[in-house]
């Protein structure tokens, strides 16, 4: 009996369409689920990319701007484009999962210099990551660099720029760069079931576009508290 039943399950054809979906279905997910989890992927990339591009481009136009003096950057100034950069970034988490340095590059010369020096004059940083994947890979400074117009806060020099080897940026003579670093650490949709954990690392430059005030970064009263790079905040 079991054999006559085997055979005529064989030559069953009725539920043949639904059998094979019941077959295929798991393939299907599977497949649609890495779909879905690259193109999140691909898209936290380009968000990453966009957010450092704004930034970088926003630290190089703000400042007090005055038709009688060059245009002063405050502390207020970063904190506010720092203020963009976590609604731009809410829908990726990217101050809770990420870090953003932002650094001064310039090559001007400083009442305390006897020739022009580039360096790394201040940085300000968000984010809540810390360690060697996420803070600067491409040199810091002090907390108080660039906090006064004196020898002792003037920085770390940068001969040779920032970057990666072979994409080294450098400031030209008597300008800044506003360079971004992000390290941001990716959340998938499904955990690790297509991916192991990611790091998303993206830097963008832009040169300042206005006559800046390069001896300081001010913070006139009333006084903020600077987004410094021993702070981990969102």
């Amino acid at each position: 009996m079991r054999g006559a039943l085997f055979k005529r399950l064989l030559r069953e054809s009725k539920a043949a369409a639904l059998l094979e979906f019941a077959l295929m279905l798991p393939v299907v997910m599977y497949l649609g689920g890495a779909g879905i989890e690259y193109a999140n992927y691909g898209l936290a990339q380009m968000r990453i990319s966009q957010i450092a591009m704004t930034l970088a481009d926003n630290a190089g136009r703000v400042g007090l701007s005055s038709t009688l003096a060059t245009t002063q950057l405050r502390e207020t100034d970063v904190n506010d484009i720092f203020s963009g950069v976590r609604l731009q970034s809410a829908g990726i988490n990217l101050t809770t999962y990420g870090r953003i340095t932002l650094s001064s590059l310039e090559y001007t010369p400083q009442t305390y210099d006897v020739v022009p020096v580039q360096r790394i004059h201040w940085q300000r940083c968000l984010g809540k990551r810390s360690g060697t994947n996420y803070d600067s890979s491409y040199g810091t400074t002090t907390t108080t660099a660039g906090s006064t117009a004196t020898l002792a806060n003037a920085g770390t020099a940068m001969p040779l720029g920032m970057g990666d080897t072979g994409a080294l940026v450098n400031a030209p003579l008597g300008f800044g760069v506003m360079f971004v670093e992000i390290n941001y650490d990716y959340q998938p949709l499904f955990g690790t079931l297509y991916a192991p954990a990611m790091r998303i690392h993206y830097v963008a430059s832009y040169i300042v576009r206005d006559t800046r005030d390069y001896s300081m970064i001010y913070n006139p009263a009333p006084t903020v508290t600077p987004s410094t790079c021993n702070l981990y905040t969102t």
